[in-house]
């Protein structure tokens, strides 16, 4: 499945643009995870990193279509 994904923070800079398309083996929020885990380790060195589907945060287990609108989001630190 190809899967298009925005990123924010740190994960545009790791993964190099605004809006990514990674093919992953799976159709899971999991699966997209550990093959973006895979392809940009960087990423697993983050403290967190929440995915969203369709504006929701997303479980693991949930199951993803190629038309789904998914964000990468990352730890945010303020004060």
């Amino acid at each position: 499945m190809k899967y298009t994904v925005k990123t924010f923070g740190i994960t545009k800079d790791i993964l190099g643009d605004r809006l990514v398309t990674v093919e992953v083996k799976g159709n899971t929020v999991a699966d997209l995870r550990k093959h973006l885990n895979e392809s940009y380790p960087s990423l697993a060195e983050l403290q967190s990193l929440f995915i969203a589907v369709n504006k929701k945060y997303a479980e693991d287990h949930i199951a993803l279509t190629e038309t789904d609108e998914i964000a990468l989001i990352p730890p945010v630190s303020g004060g």
